[in-house]
């Protein structure tokens, strides 16, 4: 990010996000990111419920550190009569109303698009849900793991016996990526239009759109890929193997030139490149058995350097499989200097820089904010008096 300047692709885009869980916060904090002011409603005391998810970060959620940094939290209780003078005027100068709440829960708020685009015709609304709007599962509670179910995902997930989910949430992800990608196209329409419109997320869409290739692999009712835990389903050989010293190595080899290189110059074997029950990738993955067994015994004497020493100098695509506790000292991630520390109310914390980097502005990362921290400061940028704020908070508004 050389020669970044403070000036960034969203500042002066103003975000109200009625939000909780992950799908909406993980939107809106890329938002944030690019520059825009995002105040986040929360519930009076106990604000966004995954606060309590965990307290694995100083006392705090995992999940609420990843996806609130750089926003204000507002707390407003939506039911409360009076609340719905607040959200008119933060509304009022909006630019964009995401939403994450239970189906229907909008609308009965009087913050559905027709109603708000009748009242501030230049606000784009972005509504996030589980199934999106229509059709006979509307008003079905969903969540990430049910949506990787309802996908598909999970059954082309895990080993031939026990299908699995994604160790992270990625429904909600994908969810808000759509959203964030969306809201910025939206921008871009108003720019020309002068008006704000509607998106409609749906998490099983996002996720159905990832399964892309396992639907097309079983187009018109051929069998599925089948589940082959960490390894590819098709092609062989892909995937982990156990290393003498303990460790675990994933490779993958994708072409006939791979594979003979593979066996010259990794394994030490070059009569297996041209043994018959491996001379194609197709016949490679039907004896996936007995090629294993060739390669984890001639892994059985090397340690994970050696191994990776050989792959690297045979030009075959490899990683180790990291724990945690690696990823946070990944010698890449430190080399580029992808670490900043962002303040919270457990004091500074470690956050990854967003992927994107820019050459012409640097993104934003500010605190993970306290349930309400920023209440007193965004009444009074609406024009709320002390005298006005202490008796929302004495009624239970915020």
């Amino acid at each position: 990010m050389s020669g970044a300047t403070p000036v960034r692709p969203l500042d002066g885009i103003t975000v109200i996000s009625l939000e909780h869980a992950i799908a909406a916060p993980f939107c809106t904090r890329q938002l944030a990111d690019m520059g825009a002011r995002v105040i986040k409603i929360e519930r009076p005391g106990a604000g966004d419920f995954a606060r309590g998810y965990d307290e694995r970060v100083r006392g705090l959620s995992s999940h609420f550190v990843w996806t609130n940094r750089s926003k204000e939290s507002l707390t407003l209780d939506l039911k409360h009569p009076e609340a719905a003078e607040v959200m008119q005027r933060l509304l009022a100068s909006a630019d964009v109303l995401v939403q994450n709440l239970a189906p229907g829960a909008a609308e009965r708020l009087g913050l559905s698009f027709e109603t708000l685009h009748a009242a501030h015709p230049r606000l784009i609304v972005c509504d996030i849900s589980g199934y999106g709007e229509g059709g006979p599962y509307e008003r079905k509670k969903a969540y990430d793991l049910l949506i990787q179910s309802e996908s598909g995902f999970v059954s082309v997930t895990g080993t031939a016996q026990d299908p699995a989910k994604a160790g992270c949430s990625i429904s909600d992800i994908a969810a808000g990526m759509y959203a964030y990608s969306g809201i910025l196209n939206a921008l871009l329409l108003r720019q020309r239009t002068g008006l704000g419109s509607r998106l409609d997320v749906s998490m099983l869409e996002s996720m159905v759109e990832w399964m892309g290739y396992p639907l097309y692999y079983a187009f018109e009712g051929a069998p599925p890929p089948a589940r082959a835990g960490a390894a590819h389903a098709t092609i062989y050989p892909y995937g982990p193997f156990p290393v003498g010293d303990g460790a675990t190595i994933m490779l993958g080899l994708q072409n006939e030139r791979e594979w003979r290189v593979f066996c010259e110059r990794v394994l030490a074997q070059p009569e297996l490149a041209d043994d018959e029950r491996f001379a194609s990738n197709s016949r490679r993955a039907a004896n996936r058995e007995a090629l294993r067994a060739l390669i984890v015994q001639a892994f059985a004497a090397l340690t994970i350097e050696q191994v990776t020493e050989r792959l690297e100098a045979a030009q075959i695509a490899n990683a180790r499989v990291n724990e945690m506790k690696d990823v946070w000292a990944h010698p890449q991630l430190q080399a580029r200097q992808r670490w900043r520390e962002v303040g919270s109310p457990a004091g500074p914390l470690p956050a990854l820089l967003p992927p994107a980097s820019s050459s012409a502005f640097a993104p934003r990362m500010d605190a993970v904010p306290a349930v309400g921290e920023n209440t007193d400061a965004v009444l009074a940028s609406l024009g709320y008096a002390p005298a006005d704020v202490a008796r929302l908070r004495t009624a239970k508004v915020v």
